[in-house]
């Protein structure tokens, strides 16, 4: 059989030739990695992922097909999809499509039948980097023109993509059982799963877009603020920053998980910088600093807080003591903020990962209790 063809172009000059998958064109993005062996489904529809070209590094993906359960969005938001071998048939009793069908739906340009370990390796040497995949009209152009198209493309650095993913009016997700009250999650590329976990602990959870201000967060009267997760850079946020700045100073508690764990750090004072490859996957292992306990982590992020790792500091921002709860123990990058004076903390991973690891979801208990002892607290006028 005949296959259309395809390449990959990464702006170092590689070129990886090989068989159109998904939608035919031409796309441009951040090519970055991800060591996840399952949940393809789920980083696919995770909007954290949107401005990106995903690479695989498990060989055989699109063996279980696809779900309306499982999609943790409205839609696909890589902006390309790079496997080695796709499953000629998915093979699973919850399938109702095949992985093919829906990149095509959503106009996803993929490509196939590529040493996927190859290109990994030059992204863990050189770092992530920018690239696209070229198929259909395109992919016969001179390779210097696709180069070119490449290395003009814009750079994640400093890119805001939260409107871009954002929900575009109040979401309502009612809670489980007896309601604590209204949570606010401010939605950056909020996955489903979140709202669930949210809404099971009690939270009437009311989604509102990124571009919504403080103003229209306390007309709602929460009991807290949540953080969602989200791609961009997170310098490019200052809206989101001011917002959580003045809920701090109300002693709002706050939730906030990777996306918003870093602007939680902007928000008390650290700054936050690019990492040169990121973590992505399922398999990514952190350290309770305060406990001592290793969770094995769900993780997709490129920016991380610069923040002291030992010790008790002030908040530069003047929001009292701050600590680095958790710390990733392959290259000890901050992956958790806990505000010491204020009801206030986050992590810079995935407690609601779908497709696993779960050695994180207790952290949505965490902040359900500590919603509760801030009301106690007010009600007997401790506030």
């Amino acid at each position: 059989m005949t296959r259309d063809r395809a390449v990959l172009v990464l702006e170092d000059g590689s070129r990886f030739e090989g068989d159109a998958w998904g939608a035919r064109g031409e796309t441009l993005g951040e090519v970055v990695f991800s060591t996840g062996m399952t949940g393809y489904q789920e980083t696919l529809t995770d909007p954290s992922y949107a401005g990106q070209i995903v690479v695989m590094t498990a060989p055989h993906i699109g063996n279980t097909g696809m779900n309306d359960e499982d999609s943790e969005s409205r839609r696909i938001w890589v902006d390309g999809f790079v496997v080695r071998d796709p499953a000629r048939r998915p093979s699973n009793f919850r399938s109702t499509r095949s992985l093919d069908d829906d990149l095509v739906a959503d106009g996803i340009v993929s490509i196939s039948g590529v040493d996927t370990r190859a290109i990994t390796l030059i992204l863990r040497e050189a770092g992530v980097m920018r690239g696209g995949i070229f198929s259909g009209a395109s992919v016969d152009l001179d390779p210097q023109e696709l180069l070119t198209r490449v290395r003009t493309a814009p750079d994640m650095k400093g890119k805001n993509l939260s409107d871009q993913v954002s929900v575009k009016e109040l979401r309502v997700v009612p809670s489980v059982g007896a309601s604590i009250g209204r949570l606010v999650v401010i939605d950056l590329g909020v996955k489903e799963s979140t709202l669930h976990h949210l809404a099971a602990r009690g939270f009437d959870v009311h989604v509102l877009p990124s571009s919504a201000t403080y103003d229209e967060v306390k007309t709602l009267n929460p009991v807290a603020l949540f953080y969602s997760n989200g791609p961009g850079d997170p310098s490019a946020s200052d809206h989101h920053v001011s917002l959580l700045r003045s809920a701090l100073g109300d002693r709002m508690p706050f939730f906030g998980i990777c996306f918003g764990n870093q602007l939680l750090g902007r928000a008390l004072g650290f700054d936050t910088y690019k990492l040169k490859y990121g973590h992505r996957g399922i398999n990514q292992p952190v350290v309770d600093r305060i406990t001592g306990k290793v969770e094995i982590t769900a993780q997709n992020h490129g920016f991380a807080v610069d923040a002291p790792r030992d010790g008790i500091v002030e908040s530069p921002a003047g929001f009292g003591k701050v600590q680095v709860s958790h710390v990733s123990l392959n290259d000890d990058v901050v992956e958790g903020i806990s505000a010491l004076d204020i009801p206030a903390f986050s992590v810079q991973y995935h407690p609601e990962a779908a497709a696993g690891p779960h050695d994180s979801t207790y952290l949505f208990d965490r902040f359900r209790d500590l919603v509760e002892a801030e009301l106690s607290s007010s009600q007997k006028g401790g506030r």
